[in-house]
């Protein structure tokens, strides 16, 4: 046997276990939407077992939930299928069972989860994205032994969808294409259509791998860009006490 006959062989099991993570949330989706009659039951149990899945392959640092995201200046975006934000430094506001407000500083990814991919679920995907993007964020020093650290530049939020499939014949090819969210407020960065494959543009351009082992390519991509953003910046907490203070508008 080669060397590289050896390490196909010992990675094909790998493989075959990641392989076996997706089909295993390709039907339970399946499942959710042959089984349940009312579409809006349906899509929370989606939302329920993608939520799943991120939270079994991020780090703790990370927390995955739905809800909105707010700023210190009153705005709310609209409701977010699935929120990564920081768990560490930042509590969520507000919270009420499962229903959170999240601090904008905290938040580096936002997700929607369809159950296809399609002209109109992009454009709505784009469109929560900028809801999330256009919230004002806060950045102040942090002090340590030696002094203090500066303020740190907000980084870029992502914004991605996930769903069981695409509805173009070609997948995610010519016509996904045309039809994704690529500049702006609106841009869709990466996602998931576990039947046809996944996408991003994290090197640059939009590049899309084949359905087998689309999952978990796309979670361990997304955990690397994560981890090249590093921590979120250090929240203002004054600028969200004078909330309290302000005269509410006649």
């Amino acid at each position: 046997m080669t060397k590289s006959e050896k390490v196909s062989s010992d990675t094909a099991w790998l493989r075959s276990a990641f392989m076996g993570v997706q089909e295993k949330l390709v039907l339970d989706l399946k499942l959710a939407s042959s089984s349940i009659g009312h579409a809006p039951t349906t899509g929370s149990v989606n939302e329920d077992h993608w939520i799943s899945v991120f939270r079994a392959y991020l780090p703790k640092r990370y927390e995955v939930a739905s809800g909105f995201v707010i700023d210190s200046q009153g705005a709310r975006s609209d409701q977010i299928d699935m929120v990564i934000y920081d768990k560490h430094f930042t509590p969520t506001l507000l919270d009420q069972q499962s229903h959170h407000y999240i601090p904008a500083e905290a938040v580096y990814a936002v997700f929607e989860a369809k159950p296809h991919f399609d002209k109109d679920y992009l454009k709505y995907a784009g469109q929560k994205a900028a809801s999330v993007r256009k919230l004002h964020r806060t950045s102040v020093s942090i002090a340590h032994a030696g002094g203090k650290f500066a303020p740190k530049e907000p980084f870029p939020i992502l914004a991605g969808i996930v769903a069981a499939r695409s509805s173009w014949t070609d997948g995610l090819g010519k016509s996904f294409s045309g039809n994704l969210p690529t500049s702006g407020d609106e841009a869709l960065n990466c996602g998931c259509a576990l039947e046809h494959g996944a996408f991003d543009d994290f090197d640059g351009g939009v590049n899309v791998t084949p359905r087998d082992g689309a999952l978990v390519y796309f979670l361990f991509r997304l955990l690397s860009k994560l981890q090249s953003m590093g921590t979120v910046p250090a929240i203002d907490w004054a600028a969200y006490a004078q909330i309290l203070n302000s005269t509410p508008r006649a």
